[in-house]
């Protein structure tokens, strides 16, 4: 009797080791995933030299480069709920593929900013999200579902539509060119699926501006991506 005693006993015990190990690797995984996106982002601002001013159409930065930045908003939260989406405790494992985005406005590149869809202080995270300002999207739901290039846009409070990108609207000497893979697409960009590896660019601006973009046709993926 004593011996049949023991036995749920110990069964609990190995229960609750069990359980505390997975929240424990479940802590080690989110620390991981915002210690990273932090270091990052201070890295970029170190080599960048990102000079900040403010415009009537929201925070910009100009890098040394020339380059532009349509900064990450502020309130996350709301921008991923505006997108469909909701914030995660932890990336998704059901989905994990990446596209890159290029964008270029009235002739220069525009950076796609570190932090879009992450939520440092709360460590939350959207299936859908920038973790650097390389261009690279991360998608990592734990659903399989699709996403579009007009959630990502929205996540980054940037208006994205057949005649708008941001704060610039087409007209009868500016327009705006959409290509995925090297290969101009016509329609609302905002309704683009993303799938694995896509290469997708945004070039607005007048014709001679557009004509003398290198729209890239691939991106060199890193290892692991």
């Amino acid at each position: 009797m004593a011996g049949q005693s023991k036995k749920p006993a110990a069964a609990d015990r190995r229960a609750r080791i069990a359980e505390q190990q997975a929240a424990e690797r479940a802590r080690e995984r989110r620390n991981k995933i915002f210690m990273g996106v932090g270091a990052a982002v201070v890295a970029a601002g170190v080599v960048g030299g990102v000079v900040l001013a403010t415009s009537g159409s929201g925070t910009k930065a100009t890098a040394a480069s020339g380059a532009m930045n349509w900064a990450a908003p502020a309130d996350t939260d709301a921008a991923v709920k505006a997108a469909g989406l909701s914030m995660l405790t932890a990336e998704g494992t059901a989905m994990h593929i990446h596209v890159h985005l290029d964008v270029w406005a009235d002739g220069k590149k525009v950076t796609v900013p570190a932090l879009v869809g992450i939520n440092e202080g709360a460590q939350t995270i959207s299936p859908l999200h920038t973790h650097d300002d390389s261009g690279v999207v991360h998608i990592e739901s734990p659903k399989i579902q699709d996403f579009t290039l007009g959630q990502f846009t929205t996540e980054w409070s940037v208006p994205l539509s057949s005649a708008q990108l941001g704060p610039l609207k087409t007209d009868s000497g500016h327009a705006l060119k959409v290509y995925v893979n090297g290969k101009e697409t016509s329609g609302d960009p905002s309704k683009l699926v993303l799938h694995a590896h896509d290469e997708i660019a945004l070039v607005y601006g007048t014709p001679s501006e557009n004509a003398g973009v290198q729209v890239p046709s691939s991106y060199a993926w890193p290892s692991g991506l």
